[in-house]
Formats: C-alpha cells, sequence, structure tokens
C-alpha cells in the first residue's frame, strides 16, 4: 500500500484556497491534518471544508512543527515570512512546498536552500506556470533541441490595470516588492527554466512608481489608495547570463498598455523560435522556407490523467507528492528559486543605485 503523507497548511487565505488545498484534496496520498493561521477563524474553516479526520488547528506554526507524524507542510504566507517557516518546518523534519517567491530576499532564500541541502528534506517553490499545457510542451521542445541554442529571450508580466488592493501585496515591508516580485517572478521563472541557464552575470533594471500615486485611477480590483501603494507600479530589467544569453523582463501591475499578457515567454533560439503569446506559436526555417506554426494544446497531452482532465495546480501537487515519495528532485528546484530571487533582487537594487549589478 502507498504511504499516505500527511500535510500541514501554513497560512490558509487565498492562495491556499485557491491552489493547494484544492488540488491536494484530489490526491489519494494525501491527508492534510493541520492549519494553522493567526487568523483562528479562517484555519477552522480550512480544517472543515479539507481536514482529515481529527485535523488540528493553530494559530502558531511552531506549535504545529512539534507534532511529529506531519511529513509535509505547504507555506501560503506572505513573501517575508516564507524563509522563517519554511527553515523551521525543515528543521523539524518535514518538506517544505513554499509558495512564490521563494523569499523576500535572496540571502534568506540561500539560507532555505542550504537549509533542505542539510537536513536532506525536499523543498519546492510554488512556481505553477511551469505546468501548463503550453509550458509542458514548450519544455518538452527545448529539451529536444528543436530551437537550438536559446540565446534571446523575452519574460512577459504585463497587466494594463489589474492591481490587487487587498491583503499585503501594496506594503513593500511584507512583500518586497510589487509587480515584480509578484508576477515577474513567474515569467522569469518559466524563462529560466525554458533555456535551461541558470548562471546571470550582470542586471540593469529600473521600477517605476508613475501611476500608483494616482487617485480614483481606474482599476480591475477597485481604486488603490495612493498612501498605502509602497511597492513599484512597474518595472523591467535586462539580464545578461553568463554564457552570452539576454533576458529582456517586463512586468507592472498598471501601465499604459495595450500589450497585456502575464506569465508567458518568447524564445529566440539557432534553430527556431516560440512564444506563448495568443497560444503557442512555433517559428523557424524550413528547406529554404521561413514558416511558423500554432500547436494545438486541446488534443492529448498533459491535461490528461488517468483519463481525466488535470489542471495546471493538480499537476504540480501531484508531481511535488510523487517526488517525495519516489526520492527525486521536485520539478521546481530550491538552487532555480534561489537564482530566480537573486535576479529579482538584484533589478530592485540596480534600480535605486542606477547601475547594473553583476552577480
Amino acid at each position: 500500500m502507498s504511504k499516505i503523507y500527511r500535510v500541514a497548511i501554513v497560512g490558509c487565505g487565498g492562495i491556499a484556497n485557491g491552489k493547494h488545498m484544492p488540488s491536494l484534496s484530489k490526491l489519494d496520498q494525501v491527508e492534510m491534518v493541520a492549519f494553522c493561521d493567526i487568523i483562528e477563524e479562517r484555519a477552522q474553516n480550512a480544517a472543515e471544508k479539507y481536514g482529515a479526520a481529527g485535523a488540528k488547528v493553530y494559530t502558531d506554526y511552531k506549535e504545529m512543527l512539534k507534532d511529529a507524524s506531519i511529513d509535509i507542510v505547504h507555506v501560503c504566507t506572505p513573501n517575508d515570512s516564507h524563509a522563517a517557516i519554511a527553515i523551521d518546518a525543515l528543521e523539524a523534519d518535514k518538506h517544505v512546498m513554499s509558495e512564490k517567491p521563494m523569499a523576500k530576499t535572496a540571502a534568506d532564500a540561500k539560507r532555505m536552500m542550504e537549509t533542505a541541502e542539510r537536513t536532506g528534506k525536499k523543498l519546492t517553490v510554488g512556481y505553477n506556470n511551469r505546468f501548463r499545457n503550453d509550458s509542458q510542451h514548450l519544455k518538452t521542445l527545448c529539451e529536444a533541441g528543436e530551437l537550438g541554442n536559446i540565446y534571446y529571450a523575452k519574460a512577459h508580466a504585463i497587466r494594463r490595470r489589474a492591481v490587487p488592493t487587498w491583503g499585503v501585496f501594496l506594503d513593500e515591508e511584507k512583500q518586497g516588492g510589487g509587480p515584480l516580485i509578484d508576477i515577474g517572478t513567474h515569467a522569469l521563472d518559466l524563462t529560466l527554466w525554458m533555456m535551461d541557464n541558470y548562471q546571470p552575470k550582470v542586471v540593469l533594471g529600473k521600477a517605476y512608481h508613475e501611476l500608483s500615486k494616482r487617485e480614483n485611477a481606474a482599476n480591475a480590483w477597485g481604486p488603490w489608495d495612493p498612501a498605502k501603494f509602497t511597492v513599484e507600479d512597474s518595472a523591467f530589467a535586462m539580464i545578461l547570463m553568463e554564457n552570452g544569453a539576454t533576458i529582456m523582463l517586463e512586468s507592472s501591475w498598471a501601465l499604459n498598455s495595450l500589450d497585456v499578457d502575464e506569465a508567458k515567454c518568447s524564445l529566440s533560439g539557432t534553430e527556431g523560435g516560440a512564444d506563448m503569446r495568443g497560444g503557442l506559436r512555433i517559428n523557424g526555417e524550413e528547406n529554404s522556407r521561413l514558416f511558423t506554426k500554432t500547436v494545438d494544446l486541446q488534443a492529448g497531452g498533459v491535461a490528461f490523467y488517468d483519463g481525466k482532465s488535470e489542471s495546471d495546480s493538480d499537476l504540480e501537487m501531484r508531481l511535488w507528492i510523487k517526488a517525495i515519495d519516489e526520492n527525486t528532485d521536485p520539478v521546481v528546484t530550491p538552487k532555480q528559486a534561489y537564482v530566480v530571487s537573486q535576479i529579482l533582487e538584484a533589478i530592485y537594487e540596480s534600480s535605486k543605485t542606477g547601475q547594473a549589478v553583476y552577480l
């Protein structure tokens, strides 16, 4: 009989309810046995909806970690607490999935990575966009060498007016930043993963606080309070890799642009190119003629598992538990997530100093 993994959830807010708990609840090998939140009612509601028989509720995650029967901890809290909770959980002999970004700072991300290495426990980060149909197919093409050496790429995370006005999203102290660390992180992770390139050399970036100053601004989730908007509203960067490859990163919550796309990338290689904008498109040259083709992602592929439709979040959770069960590396490794954090921090530093940052 397969092992049943006992999972604890720390932070029972939006991301836990929107992704982690619904997808974990579909796995036969998982029992959610502990729920922790600083608001006890949220933890209680989560336990009632998703908890196994006898599931416990906590407001202090350190008390929860004393339970030796817990195998896995999912960290679904604001960015500034990812590292502390994850490190304590790893030290308590638990495997850990932390929501993205890995941590508020690169130093904290490194501490998480080093703790996982020392304790021998699994650590992964919730970059769920890797598990979309188009991402999975494009990764297969990249690994097969269909695009050749990818030397130029764009990471897209542009919203025209979709500033999240709830929770701590606008709080720089809690989050570490705005759209760059929130959605730009997804686009950057996706791009590095496709390129299989984790050796950044130099970063030049700029964060802007322009539209955030406006009163009663048009916004998908209602107007924001400029006094509380302490993070950037957009940020852009050029990243030069050790092998000479170049990545252009664009991110915004509020930008006067119709060229919107989120958690997507465009790739240019020696043998072909690809982009995820308006579907997955591949371009190249064949028999001295240029071609462009759109990939049909509805016919088969990773969306079908044992005859059932599987969402990207469902696939993410299933493969995470499988990595633990089979003692293999998770799809998102700590080293990969750490490099993303390094680059994001370098962009913010470059913006503050006006200088390029060498890594």
